[in-house]
């Protein structure tokens, strides 16, 4: 076996290929792991400085890596693809160690042997697991959004029920978009059936947008959107427009699936007032935000203390975007410094690279997403009420605006190698 010490001169284009190819599969594990680009080049920046490759450039999109190793006059170009975009925290998170304890000198055998070593390590739940938190995190954001008792349990078995069907259909290698669709059918359809059976043998039930949308946010592309965005941010074309492109086809392919089955009954979207005293309403944000940020950052496969970490910063951020809402703050304005507050603490939580930053960052946002304006929309799509659809619209997308422009102030302020360029 080569050295990784040997000089320029003295590796051969089968060994730099053999180098080359273990920087491909770094950059390859961590691409399907769901984490940023920028991400993925440094770790395959730290493996190519520790194989002794002089220089290495990178062309990174959502689903293909471009690489050219160079070592004195030889180089190498190839080029890999992935056929699927997942996400998994407890990877991303055992990638990032990968990288920070590299020696100075490996090989490309110790290389693959700790890659071999990630890639055997399976998924810490089982499926049905997995599904009970996506209920637990969906019927957290139903209580969030002002949902009877009755209401968040059946979104959390519809929702569990949408994750189930979506994961075995993902494992199976179907289209994502066509996975995403059938997912929100199902999840939507259960809700509406459920609570129409409940009807039937006791009192009518109105079913409210609040816990009809929150049956599908489970399939919210939060890792896409934000990477996406921290990587436009960077300059990053390449890598963000397609992260974004994608994240945009998962959440046109619900709300397609979404607006098709409002179709089947009418929608409650009366805004519910809160009438408990602001302690109680708070004790009821921190629980809901709590829980609905746990079940995310399990539902992303992130180890318990990981994602008892994200909850906290979640729940805090909650609670305080909804007390400047309620003291008179635009909700735009609160969500923004509420999602510089989660970059913060996520920085501070992650520190000594304890947990990559991202798998704290994305379950927490997540519940900043306003639900029911969403389906405001929807309903008044389908009762030809065009200006109160792009009303609901606008709502949500400057909501989801403020929250990627908050991250990417945190990060701005945290994170001086990513603002920097070197």
């Amino acid at each position: 076996m080569t050295d990784a010490s040997t000089s320029g001169t003295e590796i051969d284009s089968v060994e730099l290929g053999r180098r080359s190819g273990a920087i491909m599969r770094t950059g390859l594990m961590m691409l399907e792991a769901g984490t940023a680009s920028y991400r993925v080049k440094q770790a395959m920046q730290a493996v190519a400085s520790s194989l002794g490759v002089e220089q290495v450039q990178e062309q990174v999109t959502l689903t293909e890596i471009t690489l050219t190793s160079r070592v004195g006059h030889r180089f190498r170009t190839e080029v890999a693809e992935l056929r699927k975009a997942g996400v998994n925290a407890d990877r991303i998170a055992a990638m990032d160690r990968f990288r920070r304890e590299l020696p100075a000198t490996s090989t490309p055998g110790d290389i693959h042997r700790s890659l071999d070593a990630i890639e055997r390590t399976p998924a810490r739940y089982s499926p049905l697991f997995n599904a009970a938190a996506a209920g637990a995190a969906c019927a957290g954001f139903a209580a969030l959004n002002h949902a009877h008792v009755i209401e968040i349990v059946t979104v959390f078995v519809a929702a569990g029920a949408g994750q189930y069907l979506r994961r075995l259909l993902a494992h199976k290698g179907f289209n994502a978009f066509g996975t995403t669709m059938i997912a929100a059918f199902l999840a939507t359809s259960l809700y509406l059936g459920v609570l129409g059976l409940i009807g039937l043998v006791g009192p009518g039930l109105e079913v409210h947008a609040s816990g009809y949308i929150s049956s599908v946010l489970f399939l919210l592309p939060g890792f896409a959107l934000i990477t996406g965005t921290l990587d436009m941010a960077k300059l990053d074309f390449s890598a963000g427009l397609s992260r974004v492109a994608y994240g945009t086809m998962i959440v046109l392919g619900a709300a397609v699936a979404v607006w098709a089955v409002s179709l089947m009954s009418s929608l409650d979207t009366s805004q519910r007032e809160a009438t408990l005293p602001l302690v109680v309403q708070v004790l009821i944000w921190a629980v809901a935000s709590f829980v609905g940020v746990l079940g995310f950052a399990l539902m992303f496969n992130s180890p318990w203390s990981m994602a008892l970490n994200a909850a906290w910063i979640g729940m805090v951020a909650y609670a305080i975007r909804n007390l400047l809402v309620h003291s008179g703050m635009a909700i735009q304005m609160g969500t923004a410094v509420a999602c510089i507050l989660i970059g913060i603490l996520a920085a501070v939580f992650s520190r000594g690279g304890r947990w990559p930053v991202i798998t704290l960052q994305v379950p927490a946002a997540l519940v900043q997403i306003p639900g029911v304006p969403a389906h405001e929309a929807i309903v008044a799509l389908n009762e030809a009420r065009y200006i109160d659809a792009v009303s609901g619209i606008l709502q949500v997308v400057l909501a989801g605006i403020a929250i990627l422009v908050g991250l990417v102030i945190a990060k701005l302020i945290t994170d001086w190698e990513w603002s920097f360029e070197r």
